[in-house]
């Protein structure tokens, strides 16, 4: 995800939502936030009905982290496949966008959840501290301290936030946030030609609302839906995002 803001609830497990689906195979492309893993991927996964192919593309933990450099990896997920919609989750949006301008036959529908076309960050001397390593492992270590205080044997965001340090350095974090700095994917969102869904949480930290009502407003066709939850509400309250992803496909 983006830079830590408030720590959310813990997941909780839920039935898949009950919603009436045409009886097709499809397959889901799951784009990952600033973490770029599949960790919190994991409760919608649980939760996804069997009609569902879902790849979780994830992103490599050394190298180049721009968008550009991480096209070819969501474009690798299409092959073979039809009838695909892509989720891109607050980092990956402008991915979501490129993926499905560079394949527009295979795409079926676009998913942006908590994102953005241009950079939520303001850019100031204190943001460009934000893009060193340094820096970010400073502020990784700063936030394990209060988590570490509200530790529960049942704290499943914490576990797996911890999981996610562990696997992704700062270096490559800081990256990503540079890249988040340089990115405009407007011109992608107002030539496609793709049914979009944006997936925004009701209390966001992070990502202003003003961001999903002005890719709305941007798009084609497009609609906004909200559930129930902070910057991490599709991990904290998978149900509710899976009962919108599906109503979505249904209309389209």
């Amino acid at each position: 995800m983006l830079p830590e803001g408030k720590c959310p609830a813990p997941a909780i497990e839920v039935a898949p939502p009950a919603v009436e689906v045409v009886e097709q195979t499809v397959t889901l492309i799951l784009l990952p936030g600033l973490d770029g893993t599949e960790v919190f991927f994991r409760p919608l996964l649980s939760v996804l009905p069997d009609w569902i192919s879902p790849i979780v593309v994830r992103f490599p933990a050394t190298g180049a982290n721009d968008y550009e450099d991480l096209l070819p990896l969501v474009i690798a997920a299409f092959d073979g496949r039809e009838n695909v919609y892509v989720l891109g989750w607050s980092f990956s949006g402008p991915l979501a966008l490129m993926a499905a301008a560079r394949e527009p036959l295979r795409t079926k529908g676009v998913i942006l959840c908590a994102s953005f076309v241009r950079s939520p960050i303001a850019k100031s001397a204190w943001t460009r501290l934000l893009t060193i390593g340094p820096v970010i492992n400073f502020l990784r270590i700063a936030r394990r301290v209060p988590i570490a205080l509200r530790k529960r044997h049942d704290d499943h965001y914490r576990r797996a936030k911890a999981e996610t340090w562990a696997r992704v350095p700062a270096r490559i974090l800081a990256a990503r946030i540079r890249a988040i700095l340089a990115v405009d994917a407007s011109g992608y969102l107002g030539e496609s030609r793709h049914r979009l869904l944006y997936l925004a949480s009701s209390d966001d930290e992070i990502i202003p609302r003003r961001s999903g009502e002005g890719i709305v407003r941007d798009a084609r066709q497009a609609e906004l839906v909200t559930i129930e939850g902070a910057h991490m509400a599709m991990y904290t309250n998978p149900g509710a995002a899976v009962k919108a992803i599906l109503a979505f496909m249904q209309e389209v």
